[in-house]
């Protein structure tokens, strides 16, 4: 598994994640974004799923800390990753309770992920 910040250019925090997801990967990706955040204030994130597996187990994956701290200072969130993923991911996202839209997108559809980011 990895999880790793591939670009951060006008505005857009570029994200691959491949593999299976583990919880401490994810606390060291929030950690990495939350630097980028310090800085720069508001940002837009675009996820790029390769080869994705899923979650692990293990970790404490209902801390929201956080969406709580940083939630304010996203825009958008783009996830581009293959249709079974779709439901699950956005789900996992907290899609529905989060301060800012969250678009799901089809692999072929990257492009237009980051014009919609772009906006």
């Amino acid at each position: 598994m990895s999880a790793k910040i591939m670009s951060n250019s006008n505005g857009i925090v570029t994200v691959k994640i491949t593999g299976k997801l583990t919880y401490p990967e994810l606390v060291t990706l929030q950690k990495s974004i939350m630097g980028i955040i310090g800085p720069q204030g508001c940002i837009c994130i675009l996820i790029s799923l390769e080869n994705f597996q899923g979650w692990s187990k293990e970790g404490d994956w209902d801390d929201m800390s956080f969406m709580s701290i940083n939630d304010p200072y996203i825009n958008k969130m783009a996830i581009v990753g293959k249709r079974k993923w779709e439901r699950l991911v956005l789900m996992f996202t907290a899609q529905e309770i989060r301060e800012f839209p969250i678009k799901y997108c089809q692999p072929n559809d990257l492009r237009a992920a980051n014009a919609w980011l772009a906006e």
